[in-house]
């Protein structure tokens, strides 16, 4: 796998060097300072020199750098060096050149505890936080083991060897509860005839779990309909071993996930047979589950926007944005940002709900909803004086974007349907579900 990690400063100046192979000689840092850093034309990540692959990613004002010497797995070597970012940043805080001239000692002992001859083994920050400590590095281990030999080294060695790395088995909480939150991005590519040209849903489910012991969660989603109804419309799917789902094109009013991501804590194999996601949940906040849609989404808002070049002098708008969700909904912070060509001079608008305001440093009228009701629609009317110019250039009519934030709907049909939490104390547990869907790319040409 790896045959060793060099770090680096903007300057070239090497700040650690670690070979796990006899193959990775210290003339290697020398060849990356010359052939990447001092070289403005390198724009790819993986340089190959003979025999010797450089991969290297630039992180605040630092170049981590993976050397393999094999035919080595380009994704693995790439997840591991930014595993090793965020390792970075869990232990200093901020992971930059300072942090490892500070720290230097410690990131040689986490280099040497994540990398057994090249191959990475446990990331895991909480884990490695248990017996890797920036106060005293080498007494560690020792000092755990005087005081009580037998349970922490046990318990180490199961958190190290991966036997559940994600959680340790004596957390305590006065009051057990989860949180789970469904969040959204949808994008939206509209023409200016109406037609939609993308439509798409990028989401995450995110949890925090404040939760006793080791508990067992079970999560169930919306699928009663591709279930439930006989004769109805089922999931197609194609598993990947990499712990993703795609599922194959459903019908009309059923939920497509395109592409599924899990958390190593979640048990595959039963959400193969039920669509149940059973986990036991690391302690505090985590991304349970990562997904895409890009079938059946419902666009929250339909923006109708008609601009009219009146000669080389004006330029009229009308645009129109309608909510699509229910009357017991609201979104806030809604924003639009319809451009204005560059050599507008003065605007005149009104709308029938929220504000209005020219930006010439943005070239763009800035209309602000606080609170958009749904089923509502509301109104704006623009008019754009130009100044003449010597040489008339054809505007280009930039896309005009919307942003918003709406709570309790998700434009993929998500939901959750379920969650239940099994210990053996059966203690009480209090659960809640938050959905909320954000405009990632919302765009309509004009």
């Amino acid at each position: 796998m790896l045959s060793g990690i060099l770090v680096f400063n903007q300057k070239g100046e090497n700040l650690i060097f670690r070979a796990f192979r006899p193959d990775c000689r210290p003339r290697l840092a020398d060849i990356f300072r010359i052939q990447v850093i001092s070289n403005p034309q390198v724009r790819s990540p993986i340089l190959t020199l003979g025999s010797t692959t450089f991969s290297h990613v630039k992180h605040e004002n630092i170049y981590i750098t993976a050397v393999t010497k094999s035919n080595a797995n380009a994704a693995i070597v790439f997840e591991f060096l930014y595993r090793f970012i965020s390792l970075g940043k869990g232990y200093f805080g901020k992971f930059d050149e300072e942090a490892v001239k500070n720290n230097f000692v410690l990131i040689y002992e986490l280099l040497d505890e994540i990398l057994d001859f090249g191959y990475p083994q446990n990331t895991d920050v909480d884990v490695l936080k248990m017996y890797i400590t920036p106060d005293n590095i080498s007494s560690a281990i020792r000092s755990v083991s005087s005081t009580t030999p037998g349970d922490s080294v046990s318990r180490i060695t199961m958190q190290a060897t991966g036997a559940q790395s994600w959680r340790r088995g004596d957390i305590k909480y006065r009051k057990n509860e989860a949180f789970v939150d469904v969040i959204e991005d949808v994008n939206l590519l509209m023409s200016a005839t109406g037609t939609v040209l993308r439509a798409d849903v990028s989401g995450q489910i995110v949890m925090r779990a404040y939760l006793t012991g080791t508990p067992e969660c079970k999560f169930g989603l919306n699928d009663q309909l591709l279930l439930n109804q006989v004769g109805g419309p089922s999931y197609g799917e194609i598993g990947n071993r990499d712990g993703s789902r795609k599922a194959t094109k459903a019908a009309a009013g059923s939920v497509t996930l395109e592409d599924c991501q899990f958390h190593q804590c979640v048990q595959l194999g039963k959400f193969d047979q039920d669509r149940t996601i059973s986990f036991i949940p690391p302690d505090g906040e985590f991304e349970l589950m990562r997904y895409r849609a890009t079938e059946n989404v419902n666009l929250p808002f339909k923006v109708q926007a008609i601009v009219r070049e009146v000669g080389t002098t004006k330029v009229e708008y009308s645009v129109a944005i309608k909510a699509n969700y229910g009357a017991k909904l609201f979104a806030t912070n809604v924003l639009l940002r319809i451009p204005t060509p560059l050599n507008t001079a003065a605007i005149n608008n009104r709308t029938t709900q929220g504000k209005a305001k020219y930006e010439p440093e943005n070239n763009c009228i800035m209309w602000k909803i606080a609170r958009f009701v749904g089923g509502s629609e509301y109104v704006l009317s623009a008019e754009a004086s130009l100044t003449s110019m010597t040489q008339q250039k054809a505007w280009s009519r930039p896309p005009l974007s919307v942003n918003f934030s709406l709570l309790m709907f998700t434009s993929s049909g998500l939901l959750v349907r379920y969650l239940k939490v099994f210990e053996k104390g059966n203690y009480s547990s209090v659960k809640w579900v938050r959905y909320m869907t954000r405009a990632g790319s919302y765009e309509v040409r004009f």
